[in-house]
């Protein structure tokens, strides 16, 4: 599923589940690489690269801003309760999709991954 489209998912759950499941899915492919470049890359680069950290730095933090501003609108329908902080529920998932990858990465397979991540989705809060 596209990133964006993800973010159309009908519930802020559904949502952190797209991004959870699309993540083991992508990065746990048979053929390699395994991971994901934007957290691999960040993770490698020497001093010399810190042009590309900042970068790819960037680009999650976008990514997980733009989680952030669907689960505010969650909070804002009613679909997350009223006191959920939905800046924490973002880096949370997003920060759960970036250790996916470096497992992995690491040779940790899809079914012990997604175990995790259907473990993490538990703890989410109900309205």
């Amino acid at each position: 599923m596209e990133p964006l489209r993800i973010l159309e998912e009908p519930t802020a759950r559904e949502v952190a589940t797209a991004i959870l499941a699309g993540t083991v899915r992508t990065t746990t492919r048979p053929s390699p690489p395994r991971g994901c470049l934007g957290v691999q890359g960040a993770l490698s680069t020497s001093d010399a690269g810190q042009g590309v950290r900042d970068l790819l730095t960037a680009w999650r933090n976008d990514g997980c801003g733009s989680v952030r501003a669907r689960f505010e609108r969650a909070v804002a329908e009613g679909d997350l309760p009223p006191g959920a902080d939905p800046a924490l529920l973002a880096r949370y998932v997003t920060t759960l999709a970036f250790g996916i990858a470096v497992q992995a990465a690491s040779g940790i397979g899809r079914e012990e991954i997604q175990t995790m991540a259907d473990a993490a989705l538990r703890t989410w809060p109900l309205t």
